[in-house]
């Protein structure tokens, strides 16, 4: 009777986890909402730039950059994670009309590490 309970009991939690209880453990952490967001034309610069994720990620390795046309890291202070690990941050400097690179790196809680890079445009004056 032991070895069939036993049984029944992996057969659960085998099952459980081939359904999709497991899922969270394989996850990696990806962009839902950028702001500015991916290919946006803003008018006026932003004083931040911060990027929502999919899942937590780990503060100590959270990497943030804003590049400036010529490559310049645009960043006035280091980035910052919020409470629940999900949306990571940076305020910027005072951006002058161009095309700007936001690239990002994150480790996920589950230690895996996910990168990328998008772009954004500061409108000029009478564009």
């Amino acid at each position: 009777m032991k070895t069939s309970r036993l049984a029944t009991i992996v057969f659960l939690i085998l099952s459980y986890l081939v359904a999709g209880g497991a899922q969270a453990a394989f996850a990696h952490s990806f962009p839902q909402v950028e702001s500015p967001a991916a290919g946006q034309t803003v008018s006026s610069g932003p004083g931040q730039v911060t990027i929502k994720f999919d899942a937590p990620v780990e503060t100590l390795f959270a990497q943030l950059e804003v590049l400036s046309p010529d490559g310049k890291d645009e960043a006035a202070a280091a980035p910052e994670v919020s409470e629940d690990g999900r949306t990571l941050s940076v305020k910027v400097a005072e951006l002058k009309p161009g095309n700007y690179v936001v690239k990002w790196a994150v480790v996920c809680i589950d230690t895996h590490h996910t990168s990328g890079s998008y772009g954004f445009t500061l409108a000029g004056s009478g564009s």
